[in-house]
């Protein structure tokens, strides 16, 4: 089995949901938005955001400000206020230290996600990065996992592991694009979906299992 581990970035790696609050607070005040408009950003949001939600926000409530600056003042927002918690980034630098090839793999625009994986400290730690935005694809369609790989300087065909927390786009899209995964739970299992390899309630109980399987 390959030393390839992929991993997803929001709500695996990284915290979105607590700087999303952030972030949508902060945009709110800067441009004394209304509080229908703070509203409907944490409604739209709540999964993932891009340009054009905010050419829809400045349209929905008229504003004066561009869709550009709006979505670049979110986009500076969102990364200052994302955190990933330092004992995960001791792990994945104990996984490279043990020969582990690390990627990460999200849904999501291209300058968001690697703004929040540079601001992290994340970007000095994995070795290919691949983003939805990248292709129009996204997480489980196989090409965005072959994309990661190749990021990796590795191949898909060899194997390795798909590390995340929805159900669908990680743990179906692992098992479609051949590999072991281990599913973060929290989110409504899906009926009929094949069962994660491993299922754990931390990412850093992940990488143990991972750990673990360099030693055996």
């Amino acid at each position: 089995m390959s030393r390839l581990a992929l991993f997803d970035l929001d709500g695996t790696l990284a915290d979105r949901q607590s700087a999303l609050s952030d972030a949508v607070t902060g945009l709110c005040q800067m441009y004394a938005l209304v509080p229908d408009a703070d509203q409907w950003l944490r409604t739209e949001l709540v999964d993932r955001a891009n340009a054009g939600d905010f050419a829809r926000l400045r349209d929905t409530f008229d504003l004066e400000a561009s869709a550009a600056d709006l979505w670049r003042e979110y986009v500076a927002l969102m990364s200052a206020a994302v955190t990933c918690r330092p004992e995960v980034l001791e792990g994945l630098a104990r996984l490279r230290a043990a020969a582990w090839t690390i990627g990460i793999i999200t849904n999501g625009a291209g300058d968001i996600q690697r703004a929040k994986i540079a601001r992290t400290g994340l970007a000095d730690l994995v070795d290919g990065v691949a983003v939805s935005g990248d292709l129009e694809i996204r997480k489980p369609d196989v090409r965005l996992f072959e994309l990661a790989a190749v990021r990796c300087g590795v191949s898909l065909a060899d194997g390795g592991w798909m590390i995340g927390d929805n159900p669908t786009g990680d743990i179906a899209g692992g098992h479609q694009a051949g590999l072991r995964t281990i599913w973060l739970r929290g989110r409504p299992w899906p009926d009929k979906l094949a069962v994660a390899h491993h299922v754990v309630d931390d990412v850093d109980d992940a990488i143990t299992i991972l750990l673990n399987e360099t030693s055996e």
